[in-house]
C-alpha cells in the first residue's frame, strides 16, 4: 500500500472509530487524520503480533478491521489524557 493510501485508510478509519465511539470527541480533521495513521500503525503491529495478519491491501476486510480497532484504541486513549487536562 503507498503512503497516500495509507494517509487515506487512516483518515477513514479514525472517521469510522469516530462515529462507533460514544461520546463527543475533539479534533477536526487533521487530528481525525493523524489519530487514524497512528491507529493503523497500532493496528497493524497488534495484528502481525497476535495474529501473524498485518496490513496488506487497501481494500482487505483484515486491513479496515485492524485499522479502525486501533483508531478506536488511539482515540480511547487520546480521550482519556485530553480528558483529564481539561478537568
Amino acid at each position: 500500500m503507498g503512503f497516500l493510501g495509507f494517509l487515506l485508510l487512516g483518515l477513514l478509519a479514525g472517521a469510522i472509530a469516530k462515529a462507533i465511539l460514544p461520546g463527543r470527541q475533539g479534533g477536526g480533521w487533521f487530528a481525525t487524520l493523524l489519530l487514524g495513521v497512528v491507529g493503523a500503525l497500532l493496528g497493524g503491529w497488534i495484528g502481525s503480533l497476535l495474529f501473524n495478519a498485518p496490513l496488506k491491501d487497501f481494500f482487505s476486510i483484515q486491513t479496515w478491521a485492524l485499522a479502525i480497532l486501533g483508531s478506536i484504541i488511539v482515540l480511547l486513549i487520546y480521550g482519556l489524557a485530553v480528558g483529564r487536562r481539561r478537568e
